[in-house]
C-alpha cells in the first residue's frame, strides 16, 4: 500500500510537471524588437504585388464575388477540412469586424509568427507556415495596401471545430514543429537570381506548398515531399505535383509554366480548372519577371513522385 501511494504520488508530480511544462511550451510567441524595427512605413504601390502574390482575396473575399467586389475582404468562406470547418475572417478596414485598427507590427505578428493582437495562436488554415518565409518590408509594404481597401462590416461565423481541434493553445506545440522561417529548399551559392526570387515568392507569399505538399496526420506538410502534390483538402480530389519529376512538371518548360500563370492555359491548351482558377487569376496580376521567378524555382527543386496515393483508372 505505501508503494502505491509513492507511485501514485510520483504520477501526479510528474502529470504536474508536464502540464506546466506544456503551459510554457505552448505560449504564444510575438515578434522581437528587431524584428518589429525593420518593418518601415511600406508602400502601397509595392504591397499591392504582395497581396497579389499571396491570394488574399481567394479566401477572404464575400464568396462569389467577382471584380472590384473581390476587394471587399469580408471573409466567410467555408474551408472543411478532416480537422473541422475553418472560415477566413473579415480583414478588411472596418476597426470593429475587420483589422482596422490593427497595428502594422500586429499584422507582422500574425503573419510571421500565428499570434493575434490579442496574443493567441491563429489556426495554421491562415498559412503563416509559409508567410513567415516573408521579408518585413514586404509585411509593412501589405499593411499599407490594406490601408487602402474599403471597411466592410459584419462579422464572419465562427470556425466549427470539435476537441481536441478547439483547444488553441496547443497550436503552440505544433508550431514548434513546422514554423520556421529558414527557406525550405536550400540552394547552393551561385544559384541564378530568378531562382532565388521565385523560391521567396513560392515558400513565401504564394504559399504554394500549403495545398500541392502531402501532410502528415499531425497537419503540418511534409517537406521532404516538398511540391510533391497532395490528396486535396477539401473533397476527394488531387492537388497536382508540380515539381519537375515524372507526374510533375518534367515536360513542360520554364515558358510553358510561366504562360500558364498569366493566361491560364497548359501546354496542351487544356485550361486552368478548380480551386487553381483563383490562383491563375492573382498571378496574372504579377509581372512577368515575377512568375518567370516562380518558374524558374519549380524547375530548380529537387524532383519527387506523386506525393498523392494513384488514382484509380476507369473501368474500360
Amino acid at each position: 500500500m505505501r508503494l502505491l501511494k509513492k507511485l501514485v504520488g510520483a504520477a501526479l508530480v510528474l502529470g504536474g510537471v508536464g502540464a506546466v511544462a506544456g503551459w510554457f511550451l505552448s505560449a504564444p510567441v510575438g515578434l522581437d524588437a528587431e524584428t518589429l524595427a525593420q518593418l518601415g512605413p511600406g508602400d502601397a504601390a509595392r504591397g499591392k504585388r504582395i497581396f497579389s502574390a499571396g491570394g488574399c482575396t481567394s479566401c477572404h473575399a464575400k464568396p462569389g464575388s467577382k471584380g472590384d467586389a473581390r476587394l471587399e475582404l469580408a471573409g466567410g468562406l467555408e474551408l472543411k477540412t478532416p480537422f473541422g470547418t475553418f472560415v477566413p475572417p473579415n480583414i478588411s478596414q472596418d476597426a470593429k469586424d475587420g483589422i482596422g485598427a490593427w497595428t502594422v507590427e500586429d499584422l507582422a505578428n500574425a503573419m510571421l509568427k500565428g499570434v493575434s493582437p490579442a496574443g493567441e495562436h491563429f489556426y495554421p488554415a491562415f498559412p503563416y507556415t509559409s508567410y513567415a518565409h516573408m521579408k518585413s518590408a514586404d509585411i509593412a509594404d501589405l499593411y499599407a495596401f490594406l490601408k487602402t481597401l474599403p471597411a466592410v462590416a459584419g462579422k464572419a461565423p465562427g470556425h466549427k471545430l470539435g476537441f481536441p481541434f478547439n483547444i488553441r493553445r496547443g497550436i503552440g506545440l505544433w508550431k514548434r514543429l513546422y514554423l520556421s522561417s529558414e527557406p525550405v529548399i536550400a540552394f547552393p551559392d551561385g544559384t541564378p537570381d530568378p531562382v532565388t526570387a521565385g523560391r521567396y515568392l513560392v515558400e513565401g507569399p504564394g504559399h504554394c506548398g500549403e495545398c500541392h505538399t502531402p501532410r502528415a496526420f499531425t497537419g503540418g506538410t511534409k517537406k521532404s515531399e516538398w511540391l510533391a502534390g497532395a490528396a486535396a483538402t477539401e473533397g476527394k480530389g488531387i492537388v497536382p505535383n508540380i515539381t519537375p519529376g515524372e507526374g510533375g512538371l518534367s515536360d513542360w518548360s520554364q515558358a510553358d509554366i510561366a504562360n500558364y500563370l498569366e493566361t491560364g492555359f497548359t501546354p496542351d491548351f487544356d485550361t486552368v480548372g478548380g480551386a487553381m482558377v483563383d490562383v491563375q487569376r492573382n498571378m496574372a496580376e504579377l509581372a512577368a519577371d515575377d512568375r518567370a521567378a516562380i518558374a524558374a524555382y519549380l524547375k530548380a527543386i529537387p524532383p519527387h513522385p506523386n506525393g498523392y496515393p494513384a488514382r484509380e483508372k476507369p473501368a474500360s
